[in-house]
């Protein structure tokens, strides 16, 4: 029993390592043909190295010059289109036209601008051609703001600025004087009647990436106002505007001297806030000052070169003054001086004399850095309006049966009113 058991021990501790040995031996042919396959690719993927490598080598070689001619290639875009971006501006079309349906960029009707269906056609006199160009009021209207007021301005401020320059215009065309421009004309471009300026410029001015945007909100500050004036008992007003108070606006007849009973003067502290032109010096000899006021006789270090504050007005500008022992008003002195506004200062620095002046403009009427102010504070154009006008209303032209004048109305079809760009 002890041999059977020792054979059975012998069969079952040798038939393993047997199995064991063979299967080893079994898989040495697929474990060499699987070296031989990794070899291959070794050596494939070695020979694929080597040539990368090479092209590598080859690149660093001549890397100077692709840099070269990549900074040349930049150098070129750079120099034809940025002047054209910033100098000139690409001509931009104009809004609602094919050209702008094709590119994809048209305002939606709320920002392309509207006229009323009875509407003018009010001549301006071009100063740079000499000749008369006729626009829509409504186009006129726009053309003035754009020109008179930064479009950053707050939309309220804007639509304020756009009520008094309707305003203005309608009331000249309603007393119907037109003796100071020449023949054909209602109004010129320039700060004799209002500043006007057209699409054209606005393009140049902006450039095509910020012309839609800026369109879009003239638009929309002439659109809400549409028709709109400020009236007076009945009367379109003389609505006058100027840039910066000294603080105060100015009653009428303290610098006109005539009475206006709207055109009074009333606390503008936003001002000194958000203007830049609130504070302003200059300085100049004391015989270039006394030059340009037409004192002679006086030495700048007598003791009757100084000057000397007689009055003030209600709004805190100059009034009177004696400079040198001669008599002015503050406004004559502004004017000959060319200060921006009548409030001011001289001090005498060695042999020059400092102006400070405050503010910028006449002062009579509406402040347009007051009521960017009053805008950024959340009050509407009719609040502004109201606050630097005394006692006004807002009336359209309708109202006020102003719609036939020389023969210049025109009437207006739907397709014309929702027209983009007019």
């Amino acid at each position: 029993m002890n041999s059977r058991r020792g054979s059975e021990t012998t069969k079952r501790t040798m038939y393993p390592i047997r199995t064991r040995r063979r299967g080893l031996l079994g898989r040495i042919p697929r474990i060499a043909k699987r070296t031989s396959r990794r070899n291959r690719a070794v050596h494939s993927f070695g020979g694929r190295i080597r040539r990368s490598r090479r092209r590598l080598a080859w690149f660093d070689q001549h890397r100077f010059g692709f840099g070269l001619a990549a900074g040349i290639l930049l150098l070129t875009l750079l120099a034809v289109a940025l002047p054209g971006l910033l100098v000139k501006p690409l001509v931009f079309p104009e809004p609602g036209s094919s050209t702008a349906n094709w590119l994809g960029w048209q305002p939606s009707p709320s920002t392309a601008l509207q006229e009323s269906v009875q509407t003018w056609m009010v001549p301006v006199y071009r100063s740079q051609t000499g000749e008369v160009e006729e626009v829509t009021l409504e186009a006129y209207v726009r053309g003035v703001v754009a020109a008179e007021m930064p479009v950053t301005f707050e939309l309220e401020a804007l639509k304020a600025q756009a009520i008094a320059a309707r305003t203005y215009l309608v009331k000249r065309v309603a007393a119907g004087n037109f003796d100071d421009v020449p023949k054909g004309a209602w109004v010129t471009d320039t700060v004799q009647h209002q500043a006007y300026t057209d699409l054209e410029s606005l393009r140049e001015q902006w450039g095509w990436l910020r012309y839609g945007a800026n369109l879009d909100k003239l638009n929309r500050a002439v659109n809400e106002t549409r028709g709109l004036v400020a009236t007076f008992e009945g009367e379109p007003i003389e609505a006058s505007f100027f840039s910066t108070s000294n603080g105060y606006t100015e009653n009428s007849e303290e610098y006109w001297q005539a009475y206006v009973p709207y055109l009074r003067s009333v606390p503008s502290p936003w001002d000194e806030l958000v203007s830049p032109r609130y504070k302003q010096e200059t300085s100049m000899t004391y015989e270039e000052l006394f030059r340009k006021l037409g004192i002679s006789g006086v030495q700048p270090a007598s003791a009757n070169a100084s000057a000397e504050t007689l009055s003030y007005t209600s709004g805190g500008r100059i009034k009177e003054i004696r400079i040198a022992g001669k008599p002015f008003t503050g406004r004559e002195v502004r004017e000959l001086l060319g200060l921006p506004s009548s409030h001011f200062t001289l001090t005498r620095e060695s042999d020059r004399v400092v102006i400070t002046s405050y503010g910028y403009g006449h002062g009579v009427g509406m402040s347009q850095y007051g009521a960017q102010g009053m805008a950024e504070e959340g009050k509407t154009a009719e609040q502004i309006l109201r606050y630097y006008y005394s006692g006004i209303d807002l009336e359209s032209i309708e109202e006020l049966g102003i719609t036939e004048l020389e023969g210049r109305a025109i009437q207006l079809d739907e397709e014309d009113l929702l027209a983009g760009g007019i």
